[in-house]
């Protein structure tokens, strides 16, 4: 047996019925689920502020009516509460009309009722006395803190419990104005003949199992073609505690990480190796300089500095940037002290 949804009792009078709700429909629309094309990762909706474009948090966000545009009366969780009917747990039936009396259109949602509690012969006797006076029975049922009008009516061997729209939320045919031509149409006897031939030619009895949603059929079928060919997604599923990214910023790093196959050992190891060879470069600058050092000393130990080397070079210098131009400054060549023994000498 189907799970119930609901368990009270059907009421009428001193009668006291009880049973289960089971729901008589099922949902097999096709699930068609947001993907993001770059990365294959799930889309999901979010509570935007229309006017700044953000993500808003739910304590945030509170419950307003508009009676005037552009101006709300906000109402509050505990005054919503107010507004809600006591719940019961029983479908009061207050009056009995004729099945035709009551338009398709306020028809909305079917659910199956079953005995419940040894309430079986009850049952059935409400069941077979609505049968044979060709009555339903109107009622009022809270489901989940909203009141709902229902009609009760016998279906084969079992209750049917109907919710119907409220007479508020049903459009009168007035509003499509039809003209004469529609309601009191001058209609030729032939042509009634013909339409009333093609009518019984096409007559059939109502078989459900004939009647199936191609669309369905042909989705589902595409779907296996790809499934046998390979041609599946490996879609990320985000935990509910994950925290939610803006939907306007676009993470360039995250996609170009996926894209290189998130091989961050491989970064990793190329920094290392940059470190290094950096490491080695400023090492062997090092040596260099040290080395170019121990020469000069040497030199400079070997041979002593004089004013005539200096004069020398100090022309050459000269010389040379004479004959070759370059757009750097001439190096001026410091000319070196004379000895204390040479000034002597001198005089």
């Amino acid at each position: 047996m189907a799970r119930a949804i609901w368990k009270g009792a059907i009421s009428f009078g001193l009668v006291h019925i009880p049973v289960a709700l089971v729901s008589a429909t099922s949902s097999n629309n096709i699930d068609f689920d947001w993907l993001d094309k770059r990365s294959m990762e799930p889309v999901g909706y979010k509570r935007i502020n229309k006017v700044s474009g953000k993500e808003m948090k739910a304590e945030n966000i509170v419950k307003g009516i508009q009676y005037e545009k552009g101006h709300y009366v906000i109402l509050s969780e505990e005054e919503i509460k107010t507004a809600h009917p006591k719940t019961t747990q029983s479908i009061d039936i207050f009056s009995f009309v004729d099945q035709t009396d009551i338009p398709i259109t306020h028809i909305e949602v079917p659910y199956y009722l079953s005995p419940d509690k040894r309430g079986e012969k009850v049952y059935a006797l409400l069941r077979k006395a609505l049968e044979t006076t060709g009555k339903v029975a109107l009622a009022n049922v809270i489901l989940h803190t909203r009141q709902h009008l229902a009609v009760l009516m016998p279906l084969e061997s079992a209750l049917v419990l109907i919710l119907l729209r409220w007479p508020t939320e049903v459009r009168s045919l007035e509003t499509l104005e039809l003209g004469k031509a529609v309601s009191h149409p001058e209609l030729n006897k032939n042509e009634l003949d013909m339409a009333k031939r093609l009518i019984e030619d096409m007559a059939a009895k109502w078989d459900p199992d004939e009647y199936q949603d191609t669309f369905q059929e042909k989705i589902m079928a595409l779907v296996d073609k790809k499934v046998h060919e390979g041609k599946i997604e490996n879609v990320e599923q985000v935990s509910a505690n994950e925290e939610r990214k803006s939907a306007d910023i676009i993470d360039l790093t995250e996609l170009l990480k996926r894209s290189l196959g998130g091989k961050s050992s491989t970064k990793t190891s190329s920094i290392k190796a940059r470190s290094i060879s950096k490491a080695k470069a400023s090492s062997t600058a090092e040596n260099i300089e040290t080395k170019k050092a121990g020469t000069a000393k040497s030199e400079s130990k070997a041979k002593p500095v004089s004013t005539k080397s200096a004069a020398t070079k100090s022309s050459n210098a000269k010389n040379v940037n004479k004959s070759t131009p370059t757009k750097t400054k001439p190096v001026k060549a410091t000319p070196a002290k004379p000895t204390r023994q040479k000034k002597s000498a001198t005089r």
